[in-house]
């Protein structure tokens, strides 16, 4: 069996078990240095620890420092959070060592597992990068774990949106830095814009030299070369967001200017043109192309004076663009509007993706849609998707609680093979017999008395809804019934910690949008498990299945008693976008004829969902294509991939 992270990446699948059986003598090694660190003071352990740092940058292989080093971290956690890791969680600390994803279910510790292989990387001394979904989390992990590290005499970096480079810089020098992917890709493209000036002297380094002052920190790099980097949530960063383009814009031209005026008068017509007249869409690759008719209706339509030197082509562009906002892009579901401005929410997260803008002036136009001010389209300065960045680092690892489904995928891109790793404790889970209704008012109607059934009992409830806007419709249907509720969305997002603090107490119900699904930690309240702790309501199906047993995966933790259940109807929109929408227009016509029960459908809603997952795999694997090329293609021509982007 191999030993080393690069063979260990590049061998031949191998089933999870087997390698688990590989790595159980090493659990049993460092069980047996336990008695031993416990016997140490708090100033020999860190003494130990500083040995073995030594050792590690005299050339040692990190290899053969993992049980010592495992050890050491098993009992700082022991004494400064009264955390000892579980021998499952030595298992995940291992896998992540030897480049893997690894799989583990919710509430089985996957925060405190990072720090075994953060710890052992940090040795070499070349800075260690834990990327996850967003800064409370970056910050709440770092907090947390923060203890272990400096008990063992390692420093500890946080990176924050609102950060300035100087801090930026610092947070960089720690032996473990904490962050979120956004802003690890983004100080990248900095520093490399930043080489750039250096390199083409627009920074006065030879000046800088003579005078003696040196450079102003705020002109050198903050970060360091890649060396480790441990990915949180991996499926949701590294296959879901991996296409996602982080991109530094250069400043405004006139004609961006002059595009503004063509995104308002589009959005104010576009309610003129009629669908199969003046235009057509197709369902499946959600795009439009305006008619003949439509081309002719567009050259007669009342155009400002900005537009004069405009071609048709682009006029036509503009129209169609519009269209597809009008149709697919809603309101408190793809966005929200606050302060004036459009923010993305997160499809996988449900969170507000802060700083995010939708390419291809398809951000333009939803913001004509909703009458605020439309950005200026710039062109792009530095440009690199979060796959090729965490492509860079020689040592990677993830972690998630649903990977086994992206296996192949991480595997074949990231040289990653997924492990799945025991619980500590068997999960006594429930799955309770799927409800399929013809129409949505069934089902919803269904959710409210499931729910209260389930406060009856006397247990909490969580309810998952695919938007904000479904959130605050059930929401409206609880308050009806005189059922005292919390929302969790991304309108409420200040909340989120004292809202998750209590949805595990008796008689709580939380109606939530994927914010829930990932990251937060439920912990039952007082006599919740002898009732049969946390129900989970899922109120439709996701594009991905992951992502459904992201939210199912709230209840159940740690050995603890939950059930959840799927609620389903004819009428969900995850029948047309899997099954087109001539097939479930007839499914709906049925729903709302016969009002009755569809058990019998159920393998339906799965055979959608595969599709969808599968369509947007091929949409990947075109734009992996794509970006390889065109990276290949600006090597050849002596350019520079991340900064010499076409906009």
């Amino acid at each position: 069996m191999p030993s080393s992270g690069a063979n260990f990446a590049a061998a031949i699948p191998i089933p999870s078990h087997v390698w688990i059986s590989h790595w159980r003598p090493l659990v049993t090694k460092i069980g047996e240095l336990e008695p031993q660190c416990q016997a140490l003071t708090d100033a020999d352990l860190r003494k130990r620890s500083l040995a073995l740092r030594y050792r590690a940058r005299s050339g040692e292989p990190l290899g053969g420092l993992l049980p010592e080093a495992y050890a050491l971290v098993r009992e700082a956690g022991r004494r400064r959070l009264n955390m000892r890791h579980f021998d499952v969680q030595l298992l995940g600390g291992i896998a992540l060592f030897h480049h893997a994803i690894v799989e583990m279910q919710t509430g089985e510790g996957k925060t405190l597992t990072a720090t075994l292989p953060m710890y052992l990387y940090a040795l070499a001394g070349r800075g260690c990068h834990l990327a996850t979904v967003n800064d409370y989390l970056a910050k709440r992990d770092a907090e947390w774990m923060g203890p272990i590290y400096e008990a063992l005499g390692l420093t500890v970096g946080i990176i924050q949106t609102d950060m300035s480079q100087d801090a930026r810089r610092k947070a960089y020098a720690a032996d473990v830095t904490y962050g979120t992917a956004k802003e690890f890709g983004f100080d990248f493209l900095r520093d490399r814009l930043l080489l750039r000036r250096i390199r083409e002297g627009q920074v006065d380094l030879i000046g800088a030299m003579l005078t003696g002052q040196g450079m102003q920190q705020s002109e050198q790099p903050v970060q360091r070369e890649p060396f480790f980097a441990l990915v949180d949530e991996a499926d949701s960063i590294l296959i879901d967001e991996a296409r996602t383009p982080l991109i530094i814009s250069a400043m405004p031209t006139e004609e961006a200017k002059t595009a503004v005026e063509c995104f308002k008068w589009a959005a104010s017509v576009v309610d003129q043109l009629v669908e199969d007249e003046d235009y057509t869409y197709d369902h499946e690759k959600k795009s439009v192309e305006l008619t003949r008719l439509g081309r002719r209706k567009a050259r007669q339509l009342a155009k400002p004076d900005a537009l004069a030197a405009v071609g048709m082509f682009h006029v036509y562009e503009y129209l169609e663009r519009a269209i597809k906002v009008a149709r697919d892009f809603i309101r408190d579901r793809e966005y929200v509007v606050r302060d004036g401005e459009i923010v993305i929410v997160d499809e996988f997260t449900g969170r507000l993706g802060e700083g995010r803008k939708w390419r291809d002036g398809i951000h333009q136009a939803v913001e004509a849609k909703e009458g605020v001010e439309v950005t200026v389209a710039t062109g792009q300065a530095a440009r690199v998707t979060v796959q090729d960045f965490f492509l860079r680092y020689r040592h990677l690892g993830g972690m998630t609680g649903t990977g086994k489904d992206s296996s192949r995928e991480l595997r074949r891109i990231y040289k990653c093979p997924v492990i799945i790793i025991p619980t500590n404790r068997p999960s006594i889970r429930k799955r309770l017999p799927d409800l399929i209704f013809g129409t949505e008012e069934e089902k919803w109607n269904a959710v409210v008395e499931e729910t209260c059934q389930m406060l009856a009992q006397g247990r909490p409830v969580l309810i998952g809804t695919r938007s904000i806007e479904k959130s605050e419709f059930l929401s409206r249907l609880l308050e009806e019934r005189s059922i005292e509720h919390q929302v969790l969305n991304a309108h409420h997002i200040e909340k989120e910690a004292a809202i998750v603090a209590e949805a595990g107490r008796k008689r709580r119900v939380t109606v939530s949008t994927n914010m829930a699904g990932r990251g937060t930690d439920i912990r039952l309240g007082p006599e919740v498990a002898e009732l049969g702790g946390l129900h989970v309501i899922c109120t439709e199906m996701h594009d991905a299945a992951r992502i459904d047993w992201q939210l199912r995966g709230r209840c159940g933790r740690q050995g603890d008693p939950g059930s959840f259940r799927q609620f389903l109807s004819l009428e969900d929109e995850l029948l047309e976008k899997g099954l087109g929408p001539k097939r479930a227009a007839r499914l709906a016509a049925l729903g709302r004829r016969q009002r009755r029960m569809f058990p019998d459908l159920a393998n339906l809603f799965r055979k959608a969902q595969r599709r969808i997952e599968r369509r947007h795999f091929r949409e990947r694997q075109a734009l992996m294509h794509m970006e390889r090329e065109r990276k290949k293609m600006q090597r050849q021509m002596g350019q520079d991939p991340y900064l010499d982007t076409p906009n």
